[in-house]
């Protein structure tokens, strides 16, 4: 499809979803008419730019429902996010919404070469979390056979693996490397029948994809989804692993500056954010995601022509101010995995004494370079030390930690410790 055909199919959709939440939503009705706007005033997709914003807070004030499009009587799934701070974001599916979804996961599979000859072993979380659910109903659309394992269980997860031939990994990329260090702890990798590995839910860096795909022999593809927009299959790699395909059929991207909101120039990073134009159950306009990237609409050498967003840098919230420097924790993982000798895991803590920013990252070396030898380690951490000030233009205190004495997390890893978080809300 070319992009004057591409960009009539949205504009005639984006025309279809105002006039549907203009109607069926309260929420959005009360405001456009705060802003002036109807629906007719949104004739193409350069439109877009009248119609209001929406963010994390306007789904949790509208809690459970509000922002469902369509009745109670034609939901026919929910999922919602973890919910870990205040009320859970709760997205609502109609049985077309649900025949999208498998059909953009459809898409994601093919373009990384999987087919019906495939087994899936999908160790996504299955229930509220969007990412088992949607991974087997996209596997089952390309006629795959599915394990539905879902996150946990490493033993049964790894003894699967081997006894059931699974040829595609489905889980977050710090989980993938955690099944990797516990699959070779056993030996078992050349009982592994791995090709191809599809991992999200999470920011990871090109330097963690080439570390999952020596460990697990396979071939790791991104893949990007947000609960508040279907889940995963929002956009994915292809084989040429060289930015993001959007579904942009589906969802219409912008990249925008996250302090003024204002369009930035073709190219440049800023804030991604979606409008969905085929959903039925909870269209949005306009959702912040917070997630900091820019759009490629340069032609593929795959042949795809839906534009593609470039690999996650990080979000604006989880951005850490240090010293008056933006830090993003995918920066500091791709420092630590130019060193042989640390394992890609790592722990980063923040805190402020005497009104002066501490900035402290815990490195966890590999089990064949940990030794006694002060100097060999000393020299170690000058070295990454000096290459984090490099790289950031801020020192840090580098801290070489005992191998497995990082926590590990069988879902999304955490890893940042803000104390001053705690001293600004007393």
């Amino acid at each position: 499809m070319s992009r004057d055909e591409m960009r009539a199919l949205q504009g005639k959709r984006l025309r279809e979803t105002v006039e549907r939440v203009y109607a069926n939503t309260p929420f959005y009705r009360k405001k456009m008419q705060e802003m002036g706007i109807m629906p007719e005033d949104i004739q193409t997709v350069d439109d877009i730019v009248k119609l209001p914003f929406t963010v994390k807070t306007d789904l949790r004030d509208q809690y459970p429902f509000g922002l469902f499009a369509s009745p109670m009587s034609e939901i026919v799934r929910m999922h919602a996010s973890s919910g870990t701070t205040g009320k859970p974001v709760v997205a609502g599916y109609t049985r077309k919404d649900l025949g999208i979804w498998s059909e953009v996961l459809a898409r994601t599979f093919s373009a990384g070469g999987c087919d019906s000859r495939d087994i899936f072993h999908i160790a996504f979380g299955y229930g509220l979390f969007t990412g088992g659910l949607g991974a087997h109903s996209g596997a089952e659309r390309i006629g795959a056979s599915v394990i539905p394992i879902s996150s946990g269980n490493t033993e049964k997860q790894i003894q699967l693996m081997t006894d059931f031939g699974s040829t595609v990994l489905c889980c977050t990329p710090s989980y993938a490397l955690y099944l990797a260090e516990s699959i070779h702890k056993k030996g078992l990798q050349d009982k592994l029948k791995l090709r191809v590995g599809f991992f999200g839910a999470e920011p990871w860096t090109e330097e963690m994809r080439h570390e999952i795909e020596e460990k697990l022999r396979l071939k790791a593809f991104d893949i990007y989804g947000l609960t508040e927009i279907i889940g995963p299959g929002v956009s994915y790699n292809c084989s040429c692993q060289n930015g993001m395909h959007i579904n942009e059929d589906h969802f219409l991207p912008e990249i925008v500056d996250p302090e003024t909101l204002q369009p930035v120039a073709p190219g440049q990073v800023g804030e991604l954010v979606f409008t969905t134009i085929t959903k039925e159950g909870m269209p949005l306009l306009r959702y912040r995601t917070k997630d900091l990237t820019r759009l490629v609409y340069e032609p593929c050498e795959c042949g795809r022509t839906n534009v593609r967003m470039e690999k996650i840098m990080g979000r604006s919230d989880d951005m850490l101010i240090i010293r008056g420097v933006n830090v993003f924790p995918t920066q500091i993982e791709s420092v630590l995995l130019e060193f042989a000798e640390a394992a890609p895991h790592y722990h980063l803590y923040v805190d402020r004494v005497n009104n002066t920013d501490t900035f402290e990252v815990h490195v966890e070396m590999r089990p064949e370079f940990f030794s006694d030898n002060m100097s060999r380690m000393l020299d170690l951490k000058k070295r990454i030390s000096a290459r984090i000030q490099s790289v950031l233009g801020i020192s840090a205190e580098v801290k070489l930690v005992e191998p497995n004495s990082i926590p590990r997390s069988e879902g999304k890893a955490r890893r940042v410790t803000d104390k001053r978080n705690v001293y600004a809300n007393k």
